[in-house]
């Protein structure tokens, strides 16, 4: 399997040549506190593209809201910078879910463009509720592991169980706890490395 792209200046050119490298069919960050996870998640995501990764799927901001006691929640796609509200707006005295499953469906459909494209990993924010129900990413997440696609996804601890009926023995799961604050080393940790060539 191909895995994340390396960065080659060949004369005044710069191209990306594909480095063979084995990754797990997926890798999910098990987590309690979902704002840690939030942080973590985009660290490591941001760290990969800076490394020249071909990444696809999203990372959660959550933005707070004046007079409101949810933050507002949105996703950033990693090939376009794209930003998705999945908050559905249900007044200042709302409580519960607030998620707007239209809008997630959306995103949905957007990674999965991007997912054709064959990208080095693939990026999900949660596996949640909604996913260990059916609906939501877990149409995406079948189909990137159908088409071997990387996986990195967090996953609440309170959905482990379900994440694990889904994916079976394909998942290396890591407590976020034994995960360094450096995204860099994160990664290292996760397998989500490769090794600088010069060519």
């Amino acid at each position: 399997m191909f895995g994340p792209a390396q960065s080659v200046l060949t004369g005044k050119r710069k191209r990306l040549m594909p480095r063979s490298i084995s990754l797990r069919p997926a890798t999910a960050i098990i987590y309690d506190d979902g704002s840690v996870a939030d942080v973590v998640m985009r660290g490591i995501a941001l760290h990969l593209k800076a490394q020249n990764w071909n990444l696809a799927g999203f990372v959660q901001l959550n933005e707070p809201q004046p007079g409101r006691p949810r933050c507002s929640m949105a996703l950033e796609e990693m090939s376009s910078g794209l930003r998705v509200g999945i908050s559905e707006d249900r007044g200042p005295e709302a409580r519960g879910c607030m998620l707007d499953i239209a809008e997630l469906t959306r995103a949905s459909a957007i990674a999965s463009v991007a997912l054709e494209r064959r990208p080095d990993l693939l990026v999900i924010n949660k596996f949640g509720k909604t996913e260990a129900a059916g609906r939501g990413f877990r149409p995406l997440l079948a189909e990137a592991l159908l088409l071997e696609v990387p996986l990195l996804i967090a996953v609440p601890r309170a959905n482990h169980e379900a994440w694990q009926s889904f994916v079976a023995d394909a998942s290396a799961d890591f407590s976020i706890g034994t995960l360094s604050t450096d995204a860099t080393e994160a990664a290292r940790q996760l397998g989500l490395v490769q090794t600088a060539t010069v060519a």
